[in-house]
Formats: structure tokens, sequence, C-alpha cells
């Protein structure tokens, strides 16, 4: 109950246009984070979420978080850099784990990841990872979007579990976007969520997270 209610409470109350800016998590922290509020309530049977990040971290971390009052862990996206260069995408009690044919991600990189009834799909600068499936992955309940926390069960965040670099271009769909839409995403299209719009974000910073001017809104490493 603690944890659920500190979402709510705000260091700083922000709407705003966030092209060519970003959000800087200069250290381990576990009480440092982003709210992020969603234009759309649940159910959502398909979704899309992209966004662009950089990182020296070589320990795993966490890239994005999705909770409801039904589960606190609907959507987790999370990073294991050195040890096997894997991403866990989690939805709802599915787990799934895309080994990247990518060398690190020190450099800014490009992410989305989408799921639908029949795929959960993945893509990092246009390399594509998909995973059929068979039944649908429905989260329910008023989503609470968090970035710069993540957890492997219901309890606190911790600080060996956060995040620590820089975050931008964060957009979110009710949709599980075509391949056209992911090609347009990485050819540095500006595309606007209807979930989270970055253009217009609705946010809540807590801890030490800093607003920063991004020189280069559009960032794209070819593999």
């Amino acid at each position: 109950m603690l944890l659920w209610l500190l979402f709510w409470i705000s260091v700083v109350l922000g709407h705003e246009d966030m092209r060519e800016k970003l959000f800087a998590f200069p250290e381990e922290s576990s009480t440092s984070y982003v709210q992020i509020f969603g234009d759309l309530k649940g159910p959502f049977t398909e979704a899309t979420v992209c966004m662009r990040f950089h990182s020296d971290l070589t320990r795993a971390y966490p890239l994005f978080l999705l909770a409801t009052s039904v589960t606190c862990r609907a959507v987790l996206l999370f990073y294991y850099p050195r040890s096997n260069n894997q991403l866990l995408l989690l939805v709802n009690n599915r787990q799934q784990y895309y080994d990247l044919q990518v060398h690190n991600f020190l450099e800014w990189t490009s992410l989305c990841v989408s799921w639908s009834s029949s795929a959960l799909v993945v893509w990092v600068n246009e390399k594509k990872y998909k995973m059929d499936i068979e039944s649908s992955e429905e989260i329910i309940g008023d989503p609470t979007i968090v970035i710069g926390q993540g957890r492997n069960s219901c309890n606190e965040f911790k600080q060996s579990q956060s995040f620590v670099g820089e975050i931008t271009d964060v957009n979110m769909w009710d949709k599980s976007l075509t391949d056209e839409d992911m090609m347009d995403y990485f050819a540095d299209e500006e595309m606007s969520g209807n979930i989270i719009d970055w253009k217009a974000l609705k946010f809540n910073i807590s801890g030490n997270v800093q607003i920063r001017p991004y020189a280069d809104p559009y960032p794209c490493m070819a593999l």
C-alpha cells in the first residue's frame, strides 16, 4: 500500500512537449523515477511501446514498467547486458527472453515492443525478434507507468535494480504497430502514441531525475 501511494506523490508535475528533451537518471536510487500518466485507460488487448535510451550499466536494468490495480508487473522490460545479452519482455504472467544480436547499448538505441493475441514482438534498431503465441495478453485495470525503476516481485523498488542513463521519445499505442509503422519510427518519423505521447507528456518526477536538452532527438544506430 505504501509503494502504491508513493506513485502519487510527486516532486515535479509536468505536462509538456518533450521533443528535443530527455530524462536523465544520474545515479543508482530506490526512490528516483518518472511516473507517466496515460491518456487512455484499460483494458488493453494489444499495445506497442517505443523509446530511445542509452546506459553505461553492465548489470541488468529496467527500461519500462506498467502496473495496474490487478498486477504489479502487467508489463516489464528488463535488459541483461553482460551475462547473456538478453531482453526480457513480460506481459502479465508470460515471460519471453530475446537473445539480441547487438554488441552493447552504450550508444543510443531505439527499442519497440508490441504484443497482441498472436505474437510478442521486439524491435531493436530495426532488427525484429518475434515470438508467436496462441492466447490473449489482455491488460486489465488502470495503468500506472514508470520509467527508471523495475521489480522482479511486488516488493519495493531496489537501488540495485534502478536505471542509470538517459531515456527519450517514449510513446505507447493501444494497438500492435505494423512492420511499416516500425520502419517509420526507426526512419525518424515523428509518431505520437495515443496512450503516451512524448509531444504532450503528462508526468511526475520523484527523486533525482533531470530533464535535459537532447541535441539529436532521433538517434538510430545501425546494427
